[in-house]
Order: C-alpha cells, then structure tokens, then sequence
C-alpha cells in the first residue's frame, strides 16, 4: 500500500510515537510504501527546526538534520509536476494531494482537519493514523 503521511503525523510519530510511529514503523518493516516530495520534506525540516520541538526530538536523533535525513530514507520522494488548487481553506495542504496523486498513494494519512473532511480525493483515501491502520491491517 502506497502512503503520504501529512507533515503534522510524521512530527507526531518522530516526537510522541503512538500510532503514528506504528505507520512509520510498518514502513521500516516493508508493510506499507511511505511517499513524499521535497516540498513536505522541506515542510517538516521547517517544523522540527521550532524550538518548542527541536527539543523534544528523542535521543536517537541527533538534530532536525538528522531525523528529517533518516525520514526521507525511509520513504520515495516524488515531485509533483503541479500543485492543483483543491484543499479549500488551506493551500499549504494542496502540496500533500499532489505528493499522493505523483506517488500513485492509496491513502493520505493526516490529523489536519482541512485534509480530513475532504475524505478523498479522486481514489485516495484521506484518513487519520488510526483509520490508516484499520485498513492497512485487512489487507
């Protein structure tokens, strides 16, 4: 199964763990393919780099640099060939869909409200970490 993770989980799962860091680890397992494209990459250095967060990366990390390079080399980077306009009340959000549409992704994985109430989009499904792993464990 081909996967985007939002930015706002793959922080939760490098910071919190929980059952974001369950999707992150089924990766690692080669359960599932996570994608992603520089522009969320880039995204996550930014949100890591907050002060607020960069001190609570885990002792296996020695800096935003690292978790953000051991993340990327978990996943297949993708780059959009556009960003269509298609999350309506956040545009930061439409580079999540074109990373998912670029990657051919069955799912978005998100806890952004914005993403969630869309549902989906075209024949992806937009699901929260929970709900990603209720269907990944019925295939």
């Amino acid at each position: 199964m081909r996967v985007v993770l939002d930015t706002n989980v793959v922080v939760s799962a490098l910071i919190w763990g929980g059952k974001p860091w369950d999707l992150v680890q089924l990766a690692i397992d080669g359960g599932i393919e996570l994608y992603t494209s520089p522009v969320l990459l880039d995204e996550l250095h930014e949100v890591l780099s907050r002060e607020n967060l960069r001190s609570r990366l885990g002792p296996e990390y020695e800096s935003v640099d690292e978790a953000v390079t051991r993340y990327g080399a978990l996943t297949i980077s993708v780059s959009p060939t556009s960003t269509p306009r298609v999350v309506p009340r956040d545009a930061d959000d439409d580079h999540v869909v074109a990373a998912a549409v670029a990657g051919g992704a069955d799912l978005i994985v998100s806890g952004d409200r914005d993403l969630l109430t869309m549902g989906a989009y075209g024949a992806i499904r937009i699901v929260t970490p929970t709900e990603a792993l209720q269907l990944i464990a019925t295939l």
